[in-house]
């Protein structure tokens, strides 16, 4: 158990700030992945001077400082498995200034994706990466992740609209990185180190992020193929084309039934849909988008296209992709889903094949995975459904995830295209970046001299997310 001084840290962010109670310790223990670990104290700060003022007794006692926003991760990021602190990062949650004539804002770190966009929304911009989990999302956990959205084909993840941040350093050090401009050339960008590196580097407290204009038109479509392969074609065709979508998903077959049976939608008995999107503030442009796509899906036999300008049909024919993945619990009454091998990216040209593999792979181990995502920017999700009461079903699901992610790599694949890394895709993470581990640790080092930030994860994280960390599941009962 823990040897943390409760009184002293209620000196520096007051009473109402400290939570032990076992309650408490129980809900910081998870994220939205299937591990689980007790924390031994939450903390909430409300301003980096207290930020400082933590990581000054941590580092004395060499406690583990675990920085958490909503802990909306899927795959243990912020799960304690070396117990310490849990610092709630919510209660910096200001926004501190809109700059409209630099095209950026200053942020802190508990500040909601969605409280961010609806203050930029009635100044006409918005800040694009907007993961689906935007209405928890915290921006220094989508910093920390790396987080991107549907629309990442066009505008990128965050790390593309990060210039330059404010940080805590494990001494409990106060440093700039980065900087307010568009461009620079000004040394290491040290700011970019700390997007991904999942709160191991420092305690991230301000950010100036980039906002760009609210497109005049959004114009969205749906393509259905009877062949998962045909989809692929039609990924792989419209990217190399040229086109710029704004969005570009894939839905296969599993998907299609978790919603028709979640949400009634009534979507065709097909192998795969292509939900596509074009925006800009010229209608022309957009239509010339929109029609090169369809152009494409055609020749690759989709077929039932629809597209559409007006709010309400987009809404309608987005719904089932919006809210896919707690539509998948719906899909068999007896198996839940479990995020492990959730977000791989692969090359364009690879998109179908992969989904194919997954499916395979799935069958091969006996459980039920599913293939979808933002193929515009390589990413694909998956989800694994399985009866997790039973340890078969868990020992299956590892075999699973190895397997697709050795597949993953032999086409030239990565572990994480915008999720993380976290615990359950440490060892794929660990065999794709071999050679450079070593050099991570030394950064973490200089970053992190007492190995008190998130110690546990990334390089370090354990070799059998299985065996080595707690489920959140009753396995066996």
């Amino acid at each position: 158990m823990s040897t943390v001084d409760a009184a002293i840290l209620k000196e520096i962010v007051g009473e109402n700030n400290v939570r032990d109670n076992e309650a408490d310790l129980y809900v910081y223990g998870s994220d939205s992945s299937v591990h689980e670990a007790m924390p031994w104290i939450i903390v909430r700060p409300e301003n980096t001077e207290q930020v400082q003022a933590i990581l000054r007794y941590a580092n004395t006692d060499k406690i583990p400082v675990i920085p958490r926003g909503s802990g909306s991760g899927m795959c243990g990021q912020v799960v304690p498995i070396r117990g310490g602190i849990v610092l709630d990062m919510k209660g910096m949650n200001r926004i501190l200034d809109i700059n409209l004539k630099d095209a950026y804002c200053l942020v802190e770190p508990g500040v909601i994706d969605d409280d961010l966009n609806r203050a930029l929304k009635p100044h006409g911009f918005f800040y694009p990466p907007t993961p689906a989990s935007s209405r928890i999302a915290t921006i220094g956990g989508e910093i920390a992740n790396n987080a991107s959205g549907t629309r990442s084909v066009k505008y990128g993840a965050v790390r593309d609209s990060l210039l330059g941040l404010k940080a805590v350093l494990g001494n409990a050090e106060l440093v700039s990185l980065g900087t307010t401009t568009r461009v620079s050339a000004s040394g290491y960008p040290l700011e970019r180190l700390l997007v991904g590196s999942e709160g191991t580097l420092a305690i991230i407290v301000e950010a100036a992020m980039r906002f760009v204009p609210i497109p005049e038109f959004r114009c969205l479509g749906i393509a259905k193929f009877d062949k998962l392969a045909d989809a692929g074609d039609a990924i792989s065709e419209i990217i190399s084309s040229g086109c710029q979508p704004s969005m570009l998903e894939l839905v296969d077959k599993v998907a299609i039934t978790a919603v028709n049976k979640s949400m009634g939608l009534d979507l065709p008995d097909v192998e795969a849909i292509l939900i596509f999107e074009a925006d800009g503030m010229v209608k022309q442009a957009v239509d010339y988008e929109i029609d090169k796509v369809k152009a494409v899906c055609e020749k690759n036999h989709g077929f039932g296209i629809e597209v559409s300008y007006e709010e309400k049909e987009r809404t309608k024919i987005f719904a089932g992709r919006k809210k896919l993945f707690p539509a998948l619990s719906k899909y068999d009454e007896f198996l839940s889903s479990t995020a492990l091998a959730d977000d791989m990216a692969v090359p364009f040209s690879k998109m179908a094949e992969t989904a194919n593999k997954i499916h395979e792979v799935a069958d091969k181990y006996g459980i039920v995975m599913t293939a979808y995502g933002h193929c515009g920017s390589g990413c694909m999700h998956t989800k694994i459904l399985m009866d997790t009461t039973k340890g078969e079903q868990w020992e299956a699901a590892q075999k699973a995830v190895i397997e697709i992610y050795e597949y993953v790599r032999s086409i030239g694949g990565t572990t994480s295209a915008e999720h993380g890394i976290g615990l359950s895709k440490a060892p794929a993470f660990k065999k794709e970046k071999e050679s450079t581990l070593e050099l991570m640790r030394s950064i973490k080092r200089v970053f992190d001299p007492n190995d008190i930030l998130n110690p546990g994860k990334l390089m370090d994280a354990p070799d059998d997310w299985l065996t080595a960390t707690h489920l959140r599941y009753k396995v066996g009962e």
